[in-house]
C-alpha cells in the first residue's frame, strides 16, 4: 500500500488540539482583533471568515453564529444569511481576485471530508483556470500566491460595505 502524505495537515490538527477542546469557530467569534483572526464579516445570524489552512488563495468558510453540527438544527434565519453570504461571497470573490469560478460546498460528517464535524460550515472556493498543477502530486506542496493577511485586505473593503448594509 502507498502512502499519501500531506504534513501541511499536522498544524491544523495541532490548533485544533490548541483550542483545548473548545470549538475553533465559537473561538474566532469572541471579541478580537478580526483581522488577526480573519474573520471577514459579522452578521446577525452568521459570519465570514477566512481559511487558515486553504484549498486555494481566497478560500472562505461561512459559518453560523450558533454552534450547531447538522444542517437540519439551523434557524430559518440562519440558513437565508448563510446563503446571502455564500452568494455576497461569490461576488467579491470574482471581483477583488477576479477569480474565474467558485466552488461552494459543505462537508457533512468526517467520511465526507469534515474536519470541523460539530459545527457546520460552507466553503466557498475561488477557482482560476490552470490553478492546479503537479505540486502537490510530487512535493506535498501547495502554491499561495499571496499571505492570508494580503488576501483579507484586498477582501475586507467589499464585505465592509455589506456589513453596512444589513
Amino acid at each position: 500500500m502507498d502512502n499519501l502524505w500531506a504534513p501541511w495537515r499536522m498544524q491544523f490538527i495541532e490548533d485544533l488540539r490548541d483550542s483545548a477542546g473548545g470549538c475553533v469557530f465559537c473561538e474566532i467569534l469572541q471579541e478580537g482583533d478580526d483581522r488577526q483572526r480573519l474573520v471577514l464579516c459579522r452578521l446577525e445570524h452568521a459570519f465570514v471568515v477566512m481559511n487558515k489552512y486553504p484549498y486555494n488563495n481566497g478560500h472562505l468558510l461561512i459559518v453560523p453564529n450558533r454552534h450547531q453540527g447538522r444542517l437540519a438544527d439551523l434557524t430559518e434565519e440562519e440558513n437565508k444569511q448563510i446563503m446571502f453570504l455564500n452568494a455576497q461571497s461569490v461576488e467579491i470573490l470574482m471581483d477583488a481576485l477576479k477569480a474565474e469560478g467558485i466552488n461552494c460546498g459543505i462537508n457533512v460528517g468526517r467520511v465526507a471530508g469534515a474536519g470541523i464535524i460539530d459545527h457546520v460550515h460552507l466553503h466557498v472556493v475561488p477557482r482560476w483556470n490552470g490553478d492546479t498543477n503537479f505540486l502537490p502530486i510530487f512535493s506535498d506542496a501547495r502554491s499561495m500566491p499571496e499571505y492570508l493577511t494580503e488576501t483579507y485586505d484586498r477582501l475586507a473593503e467589499g464585505f465592509k460595505k455589506l456589513e453596512a448594509t444589513q
